[in-house]
């Protein structure tokens, strides 16, 4: 059994038990009706699953925490089937599932430093850094005229993923990108 906690003490980013699942807190409102109890609604990710759900509490209840070990670690290498990484600490070698990570691998760069999440003695997935920079290696080229209407064009990005740049971005170019979003921030180096 986990830790109870006070569903007011709720915060983002936290890990609860749900259905004997772990879920992490991406959002939570607490409402207070006119009428009738108060009761906190809480949006949070599946971290077996990558389902995100809405569930609803009393203000009156209390909640699970999931019984988590985050350890920090360097990504090193994918075989197709598995992306493995080292620990920071221990130099261990922890794999993890091509399905375990489907969205994370697009921002994904060898020797990334990431955080692992570890339920119940088996890591289940990562936490990327908030911004990641990454060279652009296809995009369409601007034309004279573009930049006025101030659009955006697909770049294809070194690690596999597609993000919306403005038409100034060149192939070579350096970009940031949100990891949570995968918005396009800024360009850190030209080409």
């Amino acid at each position: 059994m986990g830790v109870k906690i006070d569903i007011n003490s709720i915060q983002r980013d936290m890990f609860i038990e749900h259905n004997g699942m772990p879920h992490r807190v991406l959002d939570y409102d607490h409402v207070k009706p006119g009428k009738g109890q108060a009761f906190v609604r809480v949006k949070a990710k599946n971290m077996q699953t990558g389902n995100v759900i809405e569930i609803t509490y009393k203000s009156s209840d209390s909640i699970e925490l999931a019984d988590f070990e985050q350890v920090f670690a360097e990504y090193s290498y994918s075989d197709g089937d598995s992306y493995h990484f080292v620990t920071q600490n221990t130099f261990e070698m922890i794999p993890l599932s091509s399905q375990a990570l489907k969205e994370e691998s697009l921002y994904l760069k060898e020797g990334m430093k990431v955080v692992i999440f570890i339920y119940k003695g088996q890591p289940i997935g990562i936490e990327l850094p908030k911004q990641v920079e990454l060279a652009v290696i296809e995009t369409e080229p601007s034309f004279k005229g573009d930049t006025a209407a101030g659009g955006s064009k697909p770049a294809k990005l070194e690690t596999g993923a597609v993000v919306q740049v403005p038409f100034f971005v060149k192939e070579g170019d350096i970009v940031k990108v949100d990891t949570r979003t995968g918005a396009y921030i800024e360009v850190v180096k030209r080409s």
